[in-house]
């Protein structure tokens, strides 16, 4: 009773205490007590605390993280199937709405007669425009260009031809368009006609274009329709993009029209 009087710790902690060892002197008095906690004893003989038994630290990153890559996974094979189904269903609306239907005849900037079919075969990029314009043009151009540029680059893409074709034919001569489009590609391929002909293809691809007065100097801003265009193989209208889009986002449209193409002329 005296050691329980003399304790330096709270009663309660003591439930929690065993005796491990009580030794006793011949006179009946208790001369040692030791307590160990119950909850901390170890394996016999070692003195240290015993843990809980379980898959290691490193085990259970592992698991984590080869669960996390086989979410991600399926997200990301979930994500490209959608995408693929929005890119299906954008290519036959467009199909439907008979854009670029029926031939031209134009010449090239190097006087050569072009027609539609001689671009068979071939991903084509098309831009309507002319070459008097101050801004919007060279901007849609150049971007045209890079979007070319950064295919080019990529091993195993087939190439993309650039073409322009003017809405100005009474200024934009064979002359004027091979002086124009030297300063953009080298394959960029310059389109011009009468205006019987530039009038004819421009409704086939539902280009807007009209003549704004003359100047005192005679000269005059067209305003068209700002799109590019892009022609399957088949030389199908596939895709067009406006203006805010970018060379980066209209290049990666390319690549998945391309990885999901199938000619539908054979």
């Amino acid at each position: 009773m005296l050691l329980l009087a003399w304790a330096p710790k709270p009663w309660h902690r003591l439930a929690h205490l065993k005796p491990s060892a009580l030794r006793w002197t011949p006179g009946g008095r208790a001369l040692h007590v030791s307590y160990g906690l119950l909850s901390m004893q170890g394996p016999e003989g070692t003195g240290r605390p015993s843990r809980p038994q379980g898959p290691g630290l490193r085990t259970r990153l592992l698991v984590t993280a080869l669960f996390g890559a086989g979410l991600g996974g399926a997200w990301l094979a979930a994500r490209k199937e959608k995408e693929q189904r929005q890119q299906q269903r954008r290519t036959e609306a467009l199909r439907q709405a008979a854009v670029g239907q029926g031939d031209f005849s134009l010449l090239d900037h190097r006087g050569h007669t072009r027609c539609k079919a001689d671009f068979r075969g071939q991903w084509v990029l098309l831009y309507f425009g002319f070459t008097h314009c101050p801004d919007i043009c060279p901007d849609e151009l150049e971007k045209l260009v890079q979007v070319v540029r950064d295919l080019e680059a990529e091993p195993g893409l087939p190439p993309v031809q650039p073409v322009f074709i003017t809405v100005d034919p009474e200024r934009d001569t064979v002359a004027a368009m091979a002086r124009y489009v030297q300063d953009f590609h080298p394959r960029l391929l310059g389109l011009t006609g009468s205006a019987e002909q530039v009038a004819q293809v421009s409704r086939s691809y539902r280009v807007y274009y009209r003549a704004g007065p003359k100047d005192e100097d005679q000269d005059y801003i067209v305003d068209h329709s700002i799109a590019i265009y892009l022609l399957s193989p088949d030389g199908l209208f596939t895709d067009y993009y406006g203006r805010a889009a970018s060379a980066q986002q209209i290049a990666n449209s390319v690549r998945r029209h391309m990885a999901a193409f199938r000619s539908i002329l054979h």
